[in-house]
C-alpha cells in the first residue's frame, strides 16, 4: 500500500513537470499570447529581412496584432516577400510603414507597423507599399571601420 502510493505521487509530480515544460515551451516560443482569430493577409517586400522568421511577431504600438506567415524569396523583384496575417479586429490605413525590428541588443527579430494618415485601409492580399529592412549589424559594423578608415587617410 505505501509503495503504490509513493508510485503515484511521483506519476503526478511527473505529469506536473512536463505540463511545466509544454507551458514553457508555448512562452518560450511566443505562441502563447496570440489568438488564432478571423485574420487577413497582407505581402511586404524587403530587400533585407536579417533573422526574421515564420511565426515572428507583428506589433504596433507595442501591441500585439499578427504573425508572420511566410517569408519566400520573389524571383522577379529578387526581394523577399513576407506574408502576414493580421488580427481582423486591427485595421492599418493604406500607408501604414512596415520596418524590420530587432527586440533587445541582438535578440529576436520582428515587424513593426507605423500607421499612416490615409483614410483608406488596407484589405486582405493588399501590399505594404513603404518598408524598411532590417537592420544588419556586420553591415554597420563595416561602415563604421571603412569611415575610421577613410577619415584616417584623409589626415
Amino acid at each position: 500500500m505505501e509503495r503504490t502510493t509513493l508510485d503515484l505521487w511521483v506519476g503526478m509530480f511527473v505529469v506536473a513537470g512536463l505540463g511545466a515544460l509544454v507551458l514553457l515551451a508555448f512562452k518560450v516560443g511566443n505562441l502563447s499570447t496570440y489568438n488564432v482569430s478571423d485574420t487577413y493577409q497582407l505581402q511586404a517586400y524587403f530587400t533585407n529581412i536579417g533573422g526574421l522568421k515564420p511565426q515572428a511577431s507583428i506589433k504596433s504600438a507595442g501591441v500585439l496584432v499578427g504573425r508572420v506567415t511566410g517569408v519566400t524569396l520573389d524571383t522577379e523583384r529578387y526581394e523577399a516577400k513576407v506574408t502576414m496575417s493580421i488580427d481582423s479586429r486591427y485595421k492599418f490605413p493604406k500607408d501604414t510603414f512596415a520596418n524590420i525590428l530587432t527586440s533587445g541588443l541582438l535578440g529576436e527579430q520582428y515587424i513593426g507597423l507605423v500607421p499612416g494618415g490615409d483614410s483608406e485601409v488596407l484589405k486582405g492580399s493588399d501590399v505594404v507599399k513603404q518598408t524598411q529592412s532590417a537592420i544588419v549589424l556586420e553591415d554597420m559594423i563595416g561602415k563604421f571601420l571603412y569611415s575610421k578608415a577613410e577619415s584616417g587617410n584623409a589626415k
